[in-house]
């Protein structure tokens, strides 16, 4: 035997493997049969074949909903307008609208007409008329002495201005 000596012992130390970040751990645990890869693909053929029928039936269902409210309202007009008809039946109101509208008076009764009751819309903001249309673009002076220098001045003889009657021969 041999004497006890002090044994020397190497350890073996593996060599630094970077760690493995956990998706790629992750992703190395997914296994696929060959059942989950015709699962899949039938999953993807059948979003492939059914999104262009889905886009055109979520259209159609916005258009029905925009008709239907088209539709209300037209129905609500028609009812307006159904009133306004029943309205005109009523010989009373025939004639309200005969006085207020047309003026109409029964014999013996006076109308009075007020011009201004204070409705008339005023402009109150007088920039928008153009400087143009309030300024004169001629001498109104001077072309009126001009005239009057021209017509004192001529020779020509001075038209008719009433013409003579026509006397009928018979």
């Amino acid at each position: 035997m041999r004497a006890p000596t002090a044994e020397r012992r190497t350890e073996r130390v593996a060599p630094a493997i970077p760690e493995e970040s956990a998706l790629r751990a992750w992703l190395r645990g997914i296994r696929f049969s060959g059942f989950t890869l015709v699962m899949l693909g039938l999953v993807v053929l059948l979003v492939l074949v059914l999104a262009p029928n889905l886009k055109v039936l979520i259209e159609q269902r916005q258009e029905i909903a925009q008709l239907q409210q088209s539709v209300q309202e037209q129905q609500s007009q028609v009812d307006e307008l159904s009133d306004e008809v029943a309205r005109w039946d009523d010989p009373a109101y025939i004639e309200a609208q005969a006085r207020n509208r047309l003026n109409y008076v029964y014999p013996g009764e006076y109308n009075y007409l007020v011009r201004d009751d204070g409705q008339t819309p005023v402009a109150e903001d007088l920039s928008v008329f153009d400087d143009q249309i309030q300024t004169a673009q001629v001498d109104w002076l001077h072309a009126s002495l001009q005239s009057l220098v021209t017509a004192g001045l001529t020779t020509a003889p001075a038209p008719d201005l009433v013409e003579p009657p026509v006397e009928d021969e018979q």
